[in-house]
């Protein structure tokens, strides 16, 4: 349904899946610590059908190619997530700072809304991607509207830039799916991640999705539920529906 395309970023020339029809409002689509893949594509391509041109960039590109840093064998076998995660993935998710993801995140948008219509986008992540998506509403208040983070980790932290406290700066609504006792997202730094939202009073759903695993939307992993996965896919639609139309 899509195609990859070269983006120049901060560093050098990253692939991006770009899918859906030109000129239909963008949403960027951040991925997850495994990284871009056919996984990937077929959720883009179902965002899409919604009636969005969508944007998903492989932000590891400094590493490697997608297809060069993409899982050999079937993550849904198991041991085989773990073993693919101890292979070094987590090098690249803890090389990936701030600094850096924003300075992408300006091509990210900049190329998206050369292919999408006028106003604002919509940002959804997932894992790592969620932190992502919360940086990216902070820093680009204005044109980013929408923000979905599913299964997201490490967005309350202890430090000062923290990913939570990019809400502040945000003009944003949010829609966030936890997977229950999630050890990356406890109940209490989602108490946190609550108070963050309300202190900026924007408009979001901060909810615990009962029984789903951390990496809960990915079919190609052994985390895979569906019953969150959808429920996942309906919010979200109602977020962007909202927000871009």
């Amino acid at each position: 349904m899509g195609e990859t395309i070269p983006i120049e970023a901060a560093d050098g020339t990253a692939e991006a899946y770009l899918t859906g029809r030109a000129g239909d409002p963008g949403v960027l689509f951040y991925v997850d610590a495994i990284g871009l893949r056919p996984q990937i594509e077929e959720m883009a391509d179902r965002i899409a059908g919604w009636g969005y041109t969508v944007l998903a960039p492989h932000v590891f590109y400094r590493h490697g190619s997608a297809a060069e840093l993409a899982p050999q064998g079937d993550l849904r076998q198991q041991g085989a997530r773990e073993a693919f995660f101890a292979s070094g993935v987590m090098d690249r998710v803890q090389g990936y700072p701030p600094e850096k993801s924003m300075a992408d995140a300006d091509a990210w948008l900049r190329t998206l809304l050369e292919h999408a219509g006028e106003g604002p986008v919509g940002v959804t992540g997932y894992c790592m991607g969620a932190r992502l998506a919360v940086r990216t509403a902070g820093c680009f208040p204005g044109t980013v509207g929408a923000v979905g983070g599913f299964h997201g980790g490490g967005l309350v932290t202890d430090a000062e830039d923290s990913p939570h406290v990019a809400i502040a700066a945000s003009t944003a609504e949010y829609v966030f799916g936890h997977a229950d006792q999630d050890r990356s997202m406890t109940l209490d730094q989602v108490a946190q991640l609550e108070d963050a939202l309300q202190a900026a009073e924007r408009p979001h759903l901060n909810e615990i999705y009962e029984g789903a695993a951390h990496g809960y939307s990915m079919a190609d992993t052994s985390m895979y539920h569906e019953a969150a996965t959808e429920r996942h896919f309906t919010e979200l639609e109602g977020l962007l529906a909202r927000t871009l139309r």
